[in-house]
């Protein structure tokens, strides 16, 4: 078992087992894998980034993005966001206003 002997006993292949199956589990999950093979996270999380590097991965930093178009279509639909979200909550203060009025004066009947 890897866990048995050292962290720096572990072997490549080793390494990238553990990688791969703590790839789809939670922080509780992991916590709980590395007390199980006796390895911290911060060396699970080294070997993910190795892992990354090794297969051409670069990792997204900060909301960082290399390509510029991708950059400008996310700001783009952004502000159509910020757009819609401001329309929205106008429409909902609108309809709340409607019902505060209805409730005052009463509903106007057709004549």
């Amino acid at each position: 078992m890897p866990g048995s002997k050292g962290i720096e006993k572990w072997s490549g292949p080793e390494k990238f087992k553990a990688v791969l199956e703590t790839a789809l589990l939670s922080e509780a999950e992991i916590s709980q894998y590395c007390r199980s093979k006796a390895i911290q996270v911060e060396h699970l999380q080294q070997w993910r980034r190795a892992c990354e590097e090794a297969n051409g991965v670069a990792p997204v930093l900060d909301g960082a993005v290399e390509n510029p178009t991708a950059l400008q279509r996310i700001k783009s639909l952004e502000k159509e966001l910020r757009r819609k979200d401001a329309a929205l909550a106008e429409a909902a203060a609108l309809l709340i206003l409607r019902k505060k009025a209805d409730a005052i004066w009463g509903q106007e009947e057709d004549e």
